[in-house]
């Protein structure tokens, strides 16, 4: 059993960066791949990036290549994302999640935290 916490969401302007975090409990964190979705009203819920159990692989969802980074401090049970040159398109609820396998799609993981709002002003 894995719990997950999302924090460092709020509003930010256009061309600004936020940090996300996304910290585990339990003691086997190291042994999920972790993936970071992201839902706008009345959307689906949309891959944003992914990180492997060691942090060596990692993929991005189109819109967000270059300009967001994700990693993973296994020691600290946390893995973060790095969002810069925000824009509006970025305004939605960020979800981390856990599960045995690296994936790009929602249905590959297993456990979810319950989101953190970001939202980008023009």
């Amino acid at each position: 059993q894995v719990q997950l916490v999302e924090s460092g969401g709020g509003l930010v302007q256009t061309g600004g960066s936020l940090r996300l975090s996304c910290a585990a409990s339990g003691r086997t964190f190291s042994r999920y791949a972790v993936g970071w979705f992201r839902q706008a009203p009345g959307k689906e819920r949309n891959f944003v990036a992914a990180i492997s159990l060691s942090g060596a692989i990692t993929y991005y969802g189109d819109s967000v290549k270059g300009r967001f980074t994700i990693s993973r401090d296994n020691a600290k049970n946390t893995v973060y994302l790095q969002m810069n040159s925000l824009e509006p398109e970025d305004t939605a609820v960020y979800y981390c999640a856990a599960g045995s396998l690296l994936s790009k799609v929602p249905q590959g993981y297993v456990y979810w935290g319950q989101g953190t709002q970001v939202t980008v002003s023009s």
